[in-house]
C-alpha cells in the first residue's frame, strides 16, 4: 500500500457505494483507474472495518475482504510450469485468507485446528501431487468458514500482475470456485485498463478466459479524481505535513489545474515552494498548469497517466492537442470512449470540442511525449 493513513469514512463516498452495494449481493466487480488516480488509498479504504460498518450494517460483521497483492507472488519458474503457477496463485490465497482470520477465533477449536492442517498441506511440497491437490486444500480450507455464514471478498491489486504471472486455468477455477459459492464468494479487481483490454494485450486465449471475465461484465466501475470535498481534504493534509501553507486564490487554481488527481495534487503542492516570488494566483490558467507540468516531479506523475494508456489512446490524446491529424474508424472511437470513461478527455459543450483534463496533462500532452 501506497500509505497507511486512515482516510475518513465518507472518503470516495461515490466509488464506496457502489462497492459495497455489489457486495452485499456478492457480485464481482472490476475497477479501472488510471496511474496516479488513487487506487492503493481505495484498497485500503476499503478494507477500512470502520467502513464496512458504515456502509454495510450488520452485515459488515459476516463480511471479510482480502486483499490479493500480486507482488507478493513468490519466485516462479523461468518456464511455464502451469501446475506450479497455478500452485503459487492457490499459495498467495490461501496464505492471506489464514492471515485474514488469525487467530482463528472465529471457528470452533476443532475446526481451527483443521483448517491449519489443510493450510500446512498445501505447502507440503514431499507430497507428489501438491501442485494438483492446492486447488483441493483451497477449497476445502475456504469451506471451514463459509459454514459459519461468513462471505470472503477477494480484492486483486495490481491485477495486470496476476493475469501475466499465472496461467489461464488459474482463473478457470476461480469462476468455478464462484459458481460453487455465489452467496458466499466473490471478487474485485483494480487495473488500469479493463480486463477484455488487458486478455488482448497479454494475447490470452479470450474464449478460455471468458468464463472469468464474464463475472464483471455489467460491473465494471472507472475510478475518477477525487471529488472536491476530498480533493480539499488531500490539499489541507498537504499543508499540514508540510507545514506550508498558501493564500486562497492558489489553492482554489492548484486544485483545477491538477483536477485533483491524487499524485498530480501531491507533486505540484511540493514544488510550488520553487516558485517564490511569482504570483502563481494571478497566472492565466494555462500557463500556471505548464509551469507546474514543466517540474519533473510533476512530468513524473502525468508520464504514469501516459503509460497506462494504450497506443492508440495515446493517438486520440495527441490529435486532441493537434499534434497529429485525426481519423475517425472503430479503433479510435473505441479510444475516444475509453479516454472519456477514464475521465481524461471531456466535451467542451460551449466550444463544441473534446478537452484534455485536468489542465497540467493536457500541457503535459502538448509537449508531445513520446514523439517518435
Amino acid at each position: 500500500m501506497a500509505s497507511t493513513r486512515k482516510q475518513p469514512v465518507d472518503f470516495r463516498k461515490e466509488e464506496v457505494e457502489f462497492v459495497t452495494k455489489c457486495w452485499k449481493s456478492a457480485t464481482s466487480l472490476s475497477l479501472v483507474g488510471i496511474g496516479s488516480v488513487g487506487k492503493s488509498n481505495l484498497l485500503q479504504h476499503l478494507s477500512d472495518t470502520d467502513v464496512q460498518a458504515r456502509y454495510l450494517g450488520e452485515f459488515s460483521g459476516k463480511l471479510k475482504t482480502i486483499v490479493i497483492d500480486a507482488n507478493m507472488l513468490g519466485p516462479l519458474p523461468a518456464e511455464r510450469d502451469d501446475p506450479f503457477r497455478c500452485w503459487a496463485g492457490y499459495e498467495l490465497l490461501m496464505h492471506r485468507l489464514f492471515l485474514a482470520f488469525f487467530p482463528l477465533d472465529v471457528l470452533p477449536k476443532e475446526e481451527a485446528k483443521g483448517f491449519y492442517e489443510t493450510y500446512q498441506a498445501l505447502q507440503d511440497g514431499s507430497n507428489p501431487l501438491f501442485t494438483y491437490m492446492a486447488l483441493r486444500y483451497f477449497e476445502l480450507g475456504m469451506e471451514y468458514f463459509m459454514r459459519h455464514d461468513i462471505s470472503i471478498v477477494f480484492l486483486f491489486d495490481e491485477f495486470e500482475e496476476l493475469l501475466r504471472q499465472l496461467p489461464v486455468k488459474f482463473f478457470q477455477t476461480l469462476r468455478g470456485l464462484r459458481d460453487l459459492n455465489k452467496r458466499r464468494l466473490s471478487y474485485v479487481t483494480l487495473s488500469r485498463s479493463p480486463l477484455p483490454t488487458l486478455v488482448e494485450r497479454f494475447s490470452i486465449p479470450a474464449l478460455e478466459i471468458e468464463p472469468f471475465v464474464e463475472l464483471f461484465t455489467d460491473n465494471t466501475y472507472y475510478v475518477g479524481p477525487y471529488n472536491e470535498v476530498d480533493g480539499r481534504r488531500m490539499l489541507d493534509e498537504l499543508v499540514r505535513r508540510r507545514q506550508q501553507a498558501y493564500p486562497e486564490p492558489l489553492n482554489y487554481a492548484l486544485l483545477e489545474a491538477t483536477g485533483r488527481y491524487a499524485g498530480i495534487l501531491r507533486a505540484s503542492f511540493n514544488v510550488l515552494e520553487e516558485f517564490n516570488g511569482v504570483d502563481l494566483a494571478r497566472l492565466p490558467a494555462d500557463q500556471f498548469a505548464a509551469l507546474l507540468a514543466g517540474k519533473p516531479s510533476v512530468r513524473s506523475e502525468c508520464m504514469t497517466i501516459w503509460t497506462s494508456l494504450n497506443r492508440s489512446e495515446q493517438h486520440v490524446l495527441k490529435a486532441v492537442a493537434r499534434l497529429t491529424p485525426y481519423t475517425v474508424n472503430p479503433e479510435s472511437e473505441l479510444a475516444v470512449h475509453m479516454l472519456v470513461q477514464k475521465r481524461i478527455l471531456r466535451f467542451d459543450k460551449g466550444g463544441q470540442r473534446l478537452e484534455i483534463t485536468p489542465p497540467i496533462l493536457n500541457q503535459f500532452v502538448l509537449s508531445n511525449p513520446d514523439p517518435t
